[in-house]
């Protein structure tokens, strides 16, 4: 790694290399900086710390953009003949002792014995969202005292090191909606720290009340406005709280000295089309948006323009919503803890009466929800428990999972006992999960019945999974997919009218319970294969991790992770049906035991598919 080690004897003019040390009033506003200067935040630590906080900087570059640092002894004391400046009234500083603020100095001149055993470091503050606000010609909205802009203690975590262990802190500015894509990629246009870390609803990052920040003074949102939030350099006096040591100076809020260092981040230049920042809602009620590369949308629009097809020839298109592929995936890159679920009964005089069509698209997301390090667990019929057992034990054996997914099962006959499922305790704050995903699972119609596509009531067959999804759409941060091929799927609820209109027996199968986003596709398993890809796709693009890492913690390449092979494959689709079939599941339109989804042969339309997903994903952006 790059050592960030300046010595800023050699780099400061001597006139600004003094005002450390003397009481000449420094205070500069960010957004008018001028004349070649950066300015700087200013950390003083015992030298003992400097190693630990300069990794601690390197590793939450977000926040604490680390320009350099002065070592021990380099420290420049006033010229004999300097004549102090009279205006001294705002102090530039703040002294800590054992983490706690005890006190706000002019100067540093009277502890100028200690700073020979003290290293300074210096963090970029080059970055402002006001200059964002004014290349986009949008008013700057100041806090209604004209103060320092509110800074806000998250509950996220940054990356901690030997002893620095500290929440990230953020800054607001509330952006009108219809402005919201061109300040964004503004602010991106001015480089990596420009990037916004969250945009929405501020108790995604654990903010309860926006009115009463942390440091400073709010900054009211009307109504129409979206909370927009950047990290800030407040971050660095949470650390300096947090490592306790004896004695430690930082930069008083809002001040900072000015220095000619130059960033070690690439100069800030015009964004390729391709790079260009695209922000997408995933969610109104929590309000939360996410981020990605216009390059990572168009692929994964690719993705659901190939797996549209109707080899069926059921009129699927009819039901198509755009972007649905999209907002799922960018739902399910934000989600913790995944609940999955399949299976749609079709074949009555046999045993078990499980169609290939689901299980496989399952198995295949779920092996890359594993593979980014997300839960998830699959809920599932009881009476097909042990048949998902022993396709998961095999589907470890084989290689199709790395390890098997927990199995669960759900007999409740009211909302209630979904809520207690869903939430620890039963408590709405406290969901276990944070997204649910239904592929090829039967689906409940509007007279309470499960039909298959011959309108055939298979009820007697179907656990009340469904009430899972509506209990989720009333508890906060749980989000919802369904993936189908007929419109009788669960999660179809979203297109029923579209159903009814246009699919076969639609006006008596189509399902009645709606997901958040409905991926239609020629074959349920295809829409498994594709969310898979699609999530490769988003955490490939430095856009989108940098939004879900809220720029704190070491940035990781896709190359550093394998999650190629993670991604679905002729080969473990083959073997997941190989397994289907020694267990007697069947095709669930032909009925023939074989190799065979929804009646299509295996090795044809499904390896063709298969391979064309992986290719459009594998590209490079």
């Amino acid at each position: 790694m790059i050592s960030f080690t300046l010595h800023l004897k050699s780099c400061l003019p001597p006139a600004i290399r003094t005002l450390i040390l003397q009481k000449k009033p420094n205070i500069r506003s960010v957004s008018s900086m001028a004349g070649g200067l950066r300015p700087a935040s200013v950390v003083v630590l015992h030298r003992s710390l400097a190693p630990a906080f300069e990794k601690f900087c390197q590793a939450n570059d977000g926040p604490l953009p680390l320009l350099g640092l002065c070592e021990p002894g380099t420290w420049s004391l006033p010229a004999p003949n300097a004549v102090p400046d009279p205006r001294t009234g705002r102090p530039q500083f703040h002294k800590y002792e054992f983490g706690a603020c005890t006190g706000s100095l002019t100067s540093l001149e009277e502890h100028r014995e200690l700073l020979k055993d003290m290293v300074a470091f210096y963090l970029d503050c080059s970055f402002s969202p006001e200059a964002a606000l004014e290349k986009v010609g949008l008013p700057r909205r100041d806090s209604p005292s004209h103060g320092l802009a509110g800074a806000y203690k998250t509950t996220v975590p940054c990356a901690s090191m030997a002893g620095f262990c500290c929440p990230l802190v953020v800054t607001m500015r509330p952006i009108p909606e219809d402005k919201l894509e061109r300040l964004v990629r503004a602010s991106c246009s001015m480089g990596s720290k420009g990037q916004p870390i969250h945009i929405g609803d501020p108790e995604w990052l654990g903010i309860k009340d926006l009115s009463k920040p942390d440091y400073g003074d709010p900054v009211v949102c009307q109504p129409g406005d979206v909370p927009v939030f950047w990290p800030s350099q407040m971050t660095s006096l949470e650390a300096v709280s947090s490592c306790k040591t004896p004695l430690a100076f930082t930069s008083a809020p809002g001040c900072t000295v000015m220095t000619n260092l130059k960033d070690t981040e690439a100069p800030a230049r015009c964004l390729t089309p391709g790079g260009i920042p695209e922000v997408h809602r995933i969610s109104q009620d929590p309000l939360h948006y996410s981020m990605a590369s216009a390059s990572a949308v168009q692929k994964i629009r690719e993705l659901e323009a190939i797996i549209a097809i109707d080899p069926g020839q059921r009129g699927i298109r009819h039901l198509l919503g755009r972007d649905e592929l999209l907002r799922a995936s960018l739902s399910l890159s934000h989600a913790c803890s995944v609940l999955v679920t399949t299976g749609f009964p079709t074949h009555f005089n046999h045993q078990p009466p499980e169609e290939t069509d689901g299980p496989p698209g399952a198995v295949a997301l779920a092996a890359f929800l594993q593979a980014l390090g997300k839960g998830v667990s699959m809920v599932v019929d009881l009476r097909a428990l042990s048949l998902f057992e022993k396709l998961m034990e095999e589907a470890v054996e084989q290689g199709v999972l790395k390890t098997a997914v927990p199995l669960l099962t759900f007999q409740g006959e009211s909302l209630g006992a979904a809520q207690a499922f869903l939430c620890k305790d039963g408590d709405p704050k406290s969901p276990r999960f944070d997204h649910l995903v239904a592929i090829e699972r039967a689906g409940r119609a509007a007279d309470g019945n499960y039909y298959n596509a011959r309108k055939m009531n298979i009820k007697h067959l179907v656990d009340p999974i469904d009430d899972l999804f509506l209990a989720s759409r009333k508890i906060p941060g749980i989000s919802s997919t369904g993936i189908g091929d007929g419109g009788n799927e669960l999660g179809m609820g979203k297109v029923k009218e579209a159903v009814k209109r246009h699919i076969r027996n639609g006006d008596v199968i189509a399902c009645d319970v709606e997901a958040d986003f409905a991926i239609i596709t020629g074959v349920s398993n295809w829409g498994g294969y594709a969310l898979a890809c699609a999530l490769y796709i988003l955490n490939s693009c430095e856009v989108h991790r940098h939004y879900l890492r809220k720029a704190v913690g070491p940035s990781t390449s896709p190359g550093e992770q394998n999650w190629t092979q993670a991604l679905p494959s002729v080969a473990k689709e083959e073997k997941m049906l190989g397994i289907l079939v020694r267990h007697k599941v069947r095709s669930g339109v032909s009925g023939v035991v074989g190799m065979e989804v929804d009646g299509l042969p295996f090795h044809g339309t499904h390896t063709q598919m298969i391979q064309k997903l992986v290719d459009v994903t594998t590209v490079c952006m």
